[in-house]
């Protein structure tokens, strides 16, 4: 993912490259820092997303995409690609961030009242200490402030017919997987699951070479899955093979990167970064199967709901994915120069998803199936013992488990998580392990008074 940051201020080129700075992982490829309108920004971007786009926006604003959209409301609604973009326009700095919160985006004000932004926290703590993270679905103006330019909604279903459904469903998908395809060899994050599993299938027919990449600890239930798939699509497969040494080894550049303690996004996280390393020894940009659960009503949880509140759930857990699953696969990728793609949150992907009456995704039959239509829509495409493979949660598929957590409650006694749980503005650190995290964050930067802007998941039924 390319990387943007700002000052709604001229003369500050040199504030801008120090920002800049502090994100160049997210693309080694070009740079730029220029002033127009009373504002400077400044962006840098992998090869990946170094596209031919028209000279007047390039000489104008800085974005995170493949292809930016104008910087006028109407022009965001149209977009269907993720994006996060800065512009410097003839009535002042214009701000917007994609609908779902793909592209990430932070901002605030300096002591002296200029406002700021930036890709990630790192970079905009280099002029503030006042952060916020920039609503999705939202743009911004120096006159108008903010305001939404759509949300998710849910319409009526797209047919009665079951098949109609899925194959509908399978049409879609394919479509927005050829759509994010610009080079003959890509990679695709593979833990065996049903959801990477699904994405890897749909794009292996249109690459020359497609590299799956998994994680996990010895004898880790991921790794002999993904095997399993990447064998039955006839992909490349990697296998990143960890232990409790290498996932502590890395806890504190996971964290710098993903700017959170949240215990549950940081522990599934160790994985991903580490698998994304190994992934950039080999291609530029990766698939994700990210947001199937939340469409599909993956999460165990869900069962216990009935079908009006199941609807509204899935809504609701689409719009909370920005500064949670979404965090971690933009950190895990951006840290080593990856782009990640992500089918599922193709905007005519949800919108056809959350159409599909809530009966045909948690299917009773006798037992409850979790994702039943996304699964009766790819028969024929995977193995039947990942196609009907039950949900686990990401950190227990590639054999975390409760490693980290049983780390910390080793290291941590009980009268010092008494003292130290606290957070400032009144929040709780709800483990030792949350505790763990947020010593390591704090190193990173510091003791930051409002922490408003970090995304917790601790606590939220998410299993």
């Amino acid at each position: 993912m390319a990387g943007i940051a700002g000052m709604n201020r001229a003369g500050e080129q040199e504030q801008v490259a120090r920002m800049l700075g502090k994100i160049t992982h997210r693309g080694q490829a070009g740079s730029k820092v220029l002033e127009s309108h009373g504002v400077t920004l400044g962006a840098v971007w992998p090869e990946t997303q170094a596209v031919q786009t028209p000279p007047t926006l390039r000489q104008q604003a800085a974005w995170d995409g493949h292809r930016p959209p104008l910087p006028e409301p109407a022009a965001l609604r149209r977009r269907r690609e993720p994006f996060a973009l800065a512009a410097a326009t003839r009535h002042g700095l214009f701000l917007a961030r994609d609908l779902l919160g793909v592209r990430p985006l932070y901002y605030g004000c300096t002591p002296d009242g200029a406002l700021c932004f930036a890709s990630e926290v790192k970079a905009l703590l280099e002029v503030t200490r006042d952060v916020q993270e920039f609503p999705p679905g939202s743009w911004y103006n120096s006159h108008n402030g903010f305001a939404p330019f759509s949300t998710v909604q849910r319409r009526p279903p797209p047919s009665q017919d079951t098949d109609d459904i899925a194959h509908g469903l399978l049409l879609h998908l394919e479509q927005a997987v050829c759509q994010r395809i610009h080079s003959t060899e890509l990679g695709c994050w593979l833990s065996g699951g049903l959801d990477s599993s699904v994405i890897a299938a749909l794009a292996r027919p249109h690459v020359q070479k497609l590299h799956t990449f998994a994680a996990g600890l010895p004898g880790a239930p991921d790794l002999e899955f993904a095997q399993q798939v990447a064998d039955f699509v006839g992909a490349a497969h990697h296998q990143v093979v960890l232990s409790l040494d290498d996932l502590l080894a890395a806890l504190p550049k996971v964290i710098y990167h993903l700017e959170s303690f949240d215990a549950l996004l940081v522990r599934s996280s160790v994985t991903n970064y580490l698998v994304s390393r190994r992934a950039a020894e080999y291609v530029g940009a990766v698939f994700s199967g990210e947001g199937a659960d939340e469409l599909f009503a993956g999460y165990s949880y869900m069962k216990q709901l009935d079908a009006d509140q199941i609807a509204a759930e899935l809504v609701d857990s689409t719009h909370r994915l920005h500064n949670t699953a979404l965090q971690r696969v933009d950190r895990s990728a951006s840290a080593h120069g990856l782009v990640a793609f992500l089918p599922f949150l193709d905007p005519e992907v949800v919108e056809y998803a959350l159409a599909i009456p809530t009966a045909l995704k948690l299917r009773r039959e006798g037992a409850v199936v979790e994702k039943w239509i996304l699964r009766y829509a790819l028969i024929d495409r995977l193995p039947d013992a990942v196609l009907w493979r039950r949900k686990a949660k990401f950190w227990q598929g590639a054999g975390v488990g409760d490693l980290l957590a049983q780390y910390a409650d080793e290291r941590i006694d009980d009268d010092a998580f008494r003292r130290e749980r606290a957070l400032p503005g009144g929040a709780m650190l709800n483990t030792k392990e949350e505790l763990l995290y947020y010593r390591i964050f704090r190193e990173h930067f510091g003791p930051l008074a409002d922490l408003s802007w970090v995304g917790r998941t601790q606590g939220a039924p998410k299993n």
